[in-house]
């Protein structure tokens, strides 16, 4: 069983990587392997709908996405994770949630059954926004979502913040005790 968390912020081990980490920790402590995407560096192209993937399992548009989409297609759990950009989700991930998206959604919806969920982190507003956009994603792709103690946010402007919201730290860690006891009840 298996646990993925895709990071979407740009800036390498900030604040949505550190809380991603911390939820990891937690589903690493129910027996379950975990593995951090982030999507810094890496080329994500946004969808140019094209519509191949209607017809085979793949994307045309030559980048880093393919290989992240095999390890969600793998993944018994999946968690977006993003700092607030705007008011939003980051366009890097936003790119990576529609063609991966697609992709899983017109082949046999891939995503479908697994367990999955999203952590944001914003500097002061835009956060609930962004978690019902991540969240939604979810929805489409017929994961199941679960709770926590409250909603999978966390506060934090510079690198490290994070790490003094201790209700949002206890909110992940929660979260992320929940998804691992989610995929062992689905998977016994």
């Amino acid at each position: 069983m298996k646990a993925i968390a895709i990071v979407g912020s740009p800036r390498e081990k900030g604040n949505t990587e550190i809380l991603a980490r911390h939820t990891l920790k937690a589903i690493e402590e129910e027996g379950l392997d975990t593995e951090l995407i982030s999507l810094a560096d890496l080329d994500i192209k946004p969808c140019n709908t094209c519509m191949v993937c209607k017809k085979e399992e793949r994307c045309p548009i030559d980048d880093d996405l393919f290989p992240i989409y095999i390890k969600m297609k793998e993944a018994d759990a999946i968690i977006l994770a993003s700092p607030v950009y705007f008011g939003s989700a980051t366009a890097l991930l936003k790119a990576l949630m529609e063609r991966a998206g697609y992709i899983a959604y017109w082949n046999g919806r891939a995503f479908e059954g697994k367990v999955g969920g999203p952590l944001v982190v914003a500097r002061r507003a835009g956060q609930n926004f962004t978690l019902s956009q991540l969240a939604y994603w979810f929805y489409i792709m017929g994961c199941f979502v679960p709770g926590s103690t409250y909603w999978n946010i966390a506060f934090g402007e510079r690198k490290g913040e994070v790490e003094k919201d201790e209700e949002g730290l206890k909110t992940a860690w929660n979260f992320g005790k929940n998804v691992a006891l989610l995929v062992k009840k689905l998977k016994t």
